[in-house]
């Protein structure tokens, strides 16, 4: 690699990339291990803890389209050290909240400036390499973003044992004041458009509408659903910005969002593809934690040892699947990968508190490995039949759509998890009483005197574990028909063009 170029040290600035490009992925998924322990720090119920995810997903969501006016009107150099800073500061202040409506505060802050780290990236490292040097570019730093699932649950988990939950936020002060240092120094300026316009009523409504949305999923369960005005006026909220974001789109002449982009079939299906995907896997990966530290009683250290293998599955599959896209049909590779994900989700629905270790790795291999099976040939699929004056609206409409579907996937099982817990738990506790026999045996008694207020509290304590992991199995099958729903818009998807494309890079997140 060359070092310098017309004063362009490209193996800086491409280390600087790669840097707040695995700082944004861990974020990601740094701060599930962790959950239980925030949980219990800000005296939070399972559904509100969730918000810490959902809140810094959602955010990034609404804040990916826009990056490319930012770029353009401010300069990529002066956006991406806002976007390096603000993240970083942000993250400081996540360590520092006192209270869940602090943290949650400021991961929409983490959202908001770093849903622009990772195109930044991609449009930095396409800027400085010549043509014939971008694909080896773009490798390194895909790189940096695969690391980032792997690397997240056991740094997240090492820190929070070593020190607290505040650390998973806090590491990335150094890496951010690095990071910004280093673009400060070797980042070119690059021009500004002061002529580019943003279409802020529809960027605006759909906002609101997101946001509106996420509030909705978020409070329903805690404000029991529409027995409650709050989620009445948020429903309205959402409902009405949306409708103004559809008959806006729909009259204006330079939208937010271009319909015409919905006449492509491959570009619907994928975006409705994706946005089950995205559900599938990160509501999944959110219950992995509770459920591993709570029931099976893991250390985070273990939980964190035996998540991390999930990642290695994804980025095996993903360097497979590089080599064979173009050479295997793309209907074929996204038939893999949700078999692979739906069957793992099928084995998942036979856990119990005896589940062992390695059916845990195993498992999370094979589910990691079907997301990396599904991601690159989707975008594909999804992009390649855009003209490429629209594949970058695409690729930023494909991102809200992975995001949205992240972030409603975390608040839904959530919310059925609280839900189906209680059903559960009287569903059962109608067999547990006085004169049921089998609590008269002398062994049982012991421990489960129905009669005392001790065994009633330690039959309580029993019948409620029994209830959520029954609701946990429930929404393992839930996740599993959402993957099996997916299998229909196989047939929608048509042959990709095999003209080249540089937007077919896919930005895990």
């Amino acid at each position: 690699m060359t070092q310098t170029t017309g004063g362009i040290n490209r193996a800086a600035i491409t280390l600087c990339v790669m840097v707040a490009s695995l700082m944004q992925a861990l974020d990601t998924t740094i701060a599930n291990v962790a959950l239980p322990y925030m949980q219990g720090s800000v005296a939070a119920s399972q559904d509100e803890i969730a918000w810490v995810l959902t809140s810094y997903i959602a955010a990034a969501a609404i804040m990916t389209p826009p990056t490319g006016f930012f770029a353009a009107r401010f300069g990529v150099k002066r956006t991406f050290l806002v976007s390096v800073a603000g993240f970083t500061i942000a993250s400081m202040l996540c360590g520092m909240a006192q209270s869940l409506l602090q943290i949650v505060a400021f991961r929409i802050l983490q959202g908001v400036f770093g849903a622009a780290l990772v195109p930044l990236s991609q449009s930095v490292l396409l800027d400085i390499y010549p043509i014939e040097r971008q694909g080896s570019a773009m490798a390194w730093w895909g790189v940096a973003i695969m690391a980032g699932p792997v690397l997240g649950p056991v740094l997240g988990a090492w820190l929070t044992y070593n020190y607290e939950w505040r650390y998973v936020f806090y590491i990335n002060l150094p890496v951010g004041i690095l990071t910004f240092l280093g673009m400060v120094a070797f980042l070119p300026a690059a021009e500004r458009n002061d002529g580019v316009k943003l279409d802020w009523f529809g960027f605006g409504t759909l906002s609101i509408a997101i946001g509106a949305m996420q509030i909705l999923l978020d409070r329903g369960e805690e404000k029991d659903w529409f027995g409650s005005g709050e989620i009445w006026i948020e429903t309205i909220i959402a409902v009405s910005a949306f409708y103004l974001f559809l008959v806006h789109t729909f009259t204006t002449k330079a939208p937010f969002v271009r319909p015409s982009l919905f006449r492509d079939r491959n570009f619907t299906a994928g975006m409705i593809f994706i946005a089950i995907v995205g559900l599938t896997y990160y509501a999944s990966l959110a219950l992995q934690p509770p459920y591993l530290q709570n029931l099976l009683g893991y250390p985070v250290v273990t939980a964190g040892l035996v998540m991390g293998p999930r990642g290695i599955g994804t980025m095996a599959a993903m360097l497979l699947v590089g080599r064979l896209v173009g050479r295997v049909s793309i209907r074929t590779l996204l038939a893999a990968g949700l078999a692979l994900t739906g069957w793992s989700l099928y084995a998942m629905t036979g856990w119990t508190p005896d589940v062992s270790q390695m059916t845990i790795v195993v498992l999370g291999v094979v589910q990691g490995a079907g997301l990396g099976l599904l991601f690159l040939p989707l975008s594909v699929a999804t992009l390649s039949s855009l003209p490429s004056e629209q594949r970058a609206d695409g690729s930023a409409l494909f991102s809200l759509a992975r995001n949205i579907g992240s972030s409603v996937g975390i608040s839904a099982v959530n919310a059925l998890l609280v839900a189906n817990t209680q059903v559960n738990h009287a569903d059962i506790s109608r067999h547990v009483t006085a004169v049921n026999r089998t609590l008269n045996e002398p062994t049982i008694a012991q421990y489960w005197n129905p009669v005392t207020a001790a065994g009633r509290a330690a039959l309580d304590a029993v019948v409620t574990r029994q209830a959520e992991i029954i609701a946990y199995i429930d929404n393992y099958k839930l996740l599993m028909i959402a993957t099996l729903i997916a299998i229909p818009l196989l047939i929608v998807f048509k042959k990709p063009s095999t003209r080249p494309a540089r937007e077919h890079e896919l930005a895990m997140e």
